[in-house]
């Protein structure tokens, strides 16, 4: 081994560095990350990029090669990330102070325009969660407390989302989603104060609506009443003596009726007129 050594040392050593640099050219990039080979500090070409609905096999992922020392690799992962806003204090325009957080999800889908602005992911993160700041303290800012509690909400999620996401495609981003994880009021006195001026208003609001319901009811009963009293004038007009039994008989059964509250004794002769009807008098 030692003669074969001192024999072809210069020959070992050769193959030795040209086993190195081919492996170190060789880049293997999976099917979750895009790969941007950058030379001489600018980004030449990219390996296995984004491409909306393309199916795995078809991406361009695998063996990826490049001139060692002269040219790197800047991972990106392709997958739905997420960007979280740091906790901070918003003013609504009902002078409330809330504590909001937020997050963002984001792709990035022009890896080329990432590296020349933001240089790596991580810079992309950092940008995207200023600007989230910023765009979610100016929206809430034109925004009241009780509109975040209401279907409002998600007009001004999709507006926040927009604003986001026209920044985020000068670092090569597309925002997918935004959502607030939380905007409550500081505990203590505000809270309490917010709670009395909302319940307040709910009370109004009730007092409101029965208000109306009563009316309606009113309105309804005096139309009906009156549809009632046009109808029996009809049928007095059509037949007299017939409308004249039926009262009689509505009388009769409110008067007699086993289940009457009334204690009262009523003695009538045979031939009073209110028995006219139990006689088949006319």
């Amino acid at each position: 081994m030692q003669a074969l050594w001192e024999t072809h040392k210069t020959s070992l050593i050769a193959v030795g560095i040209a086993i190195v640099a081919l492996l170190s050219s060789l880049v293997v990039v999976p099917e979750s990350e895009q790969a941007v080979i950058i030379q001489a500090g600018r980004p030449d070409r990219v390996a296995n990029r984004y491409v909306p609905d393309r199916p795995y096999g078809e991406t361009g992922a695998g063996i990826v090669f490049r001139v060692p020392f002269y040219e790197r690799v800047e991972r990106i992962d392709k997958r739905v990330l997420s960007v979280d806003m740091e906790p901070q204090t918003v003013l609504s325009t009902d002078q409330l102070r809330l504590n909001v957080d937020a997050y963002a999800r984001y792709r990035i889908i022009d890896p080329v325009t990432m590296v020349e602005t933001a240089g790596t992911l991580a810079g992309v993160e950092t940008q995207l969660a200023q600007i989230l700041s910023s765009v979610v303290r100016q929206e809430l800012g034109r925004r009241s407390f009780a509109s975040l509690l209401a279907a409002e909400r998600g007009t001004t999620m999709a507006n926040i989302r927009t604003k986001l996401d026209a920044e985020a495609r000068k670092y090569g981003a597309q925002v997918i989603d935004v959502r607030i994880a939380r905007a409550d009021l500081p505990d203590g006195t505000p809270l309490e104060s917010a709670f009395n001026r909302m319940r307040t208003a709910r009370a109004q609001e009730a007092a409101t609506l029965r208000a109306q319901g009563q009316r309606n009811a009113q309105i309804i009963r005096a139309e009906a009443e009156a549809e009632a009293a046009k109808i029996y004038a009809a049928a007095y007009g059509k037949d007299p003596e017939f409308y004249d039994f039926y009262r009689a008989m509505q009388s009769y059964d409110t008067t007699f009726a086993p289940d009457s509250k009334s204690a009262s004794t009523i003695i009538l002769s045979p031939d009073n007129e209110y028995l006219r009807q139990f006689r088949g008098q006319r």
